[in-house]
């Protein structure tokens, strides 16, 4: 009976401190929505892998224009950028398929200096895909320069390639692609287009020249191609 009265006198308590003022309850909180993540890109694969020494595989008609064909061409991409790169081939991310992927933009030409720009002929271009690249020489003349690989990370090596070229290729839609490069642009395309082929640069460059970036730049940094030739034993 004594406990029946306590809870009367604190209801009674409640309802005269309160005086319509009691606050509602409190509503369930809401559970907010899972904040959407970027998709993790795929590591590069280095050197010493077996993709990276087998010949691609062509893609087959029916594939252009699939999403498998579009998604990986933009991861593709978004590798490339991250690195940051100016080409990268499907084996480097794992996928044994004749796809490319190459763009030169302003930002990473800022660094070179008025020379070195000139010497290697590099001005930015826009992204291009190619799928099924064919490379032909035009003409004999031949240009060496450094290269380095974002699967031979850390390291380069002085190469000799062409001069200028054609590209027979298909977008990844399966329409036709047409053009011809020189310079610096040239290179990039030599150079991915014998990833396709389980080729690295250090296949064909000139062994004594294989160093660290540092080293390399260190030592040459600055210097015009000529001089460059004449220091490397």
């Amino acid at each position: 009976m004594q406990r029946v009265r306590l809870v009367a006198a604190a209801l009674l308590v409640c309802a005269v401190g309160c005086a319509g003022r009691c606050p509602e309850p409190s509503p369930a909180p809401t559970k907010e929505p899972p904040v959407p993540q970027a998709p993790k890109l795929p590591p590069i694969v280095q050197t010493g892998a077996l993709v990276l020494r087998t010949p691609a595989r062509e893609v087959p008609p029916e594939a252009f224009g699939s999403k498998d064909l579009r998604d990986l061409v933009a991861t593709m991409i978004a590798v490339m950028r991250a690195a940051p790169g100016v080409g990268l081939a499907a084996p480097q991310i794992g996928r044994d398929l004749r796809v490319i992927v190459l763009e030169d933009r302003k930002e990473l030409i800022a660094s070179l200096l008025p020379h070195e720009r000139e010497e290697r002929l590099r001005e930015p271009f826009a992204t291009r895909v190619l799928v099924n690249p064919k490379l032909t020489p035009v003409g004999d003349e031949k240009a060496t320069f450094f290269e380095g690989c974002l699967s031979v990370h850390g390291y380069v090596g002085l190469v000799t390639r062409s001069l200028e070229v054609e590209v027979s290729a298909f977008d990844e839609r399966g329409e036709p692609v047409t053009f011809r490069a020189k310079g610096w642009p040239a290179r990039i395309l030599q150079h991915e287009v014998d990833h396709l082929d389980g080729t690295l640069y250090v296949d064909r460059m000139r062994t004594r020249s294989f160093s660290t970036q540092a080293h390399a730049k260190a030592l040459y940094g600055g210097k015009r191609i000529e001089e460059v030739l004449r220091l490397v034993p």
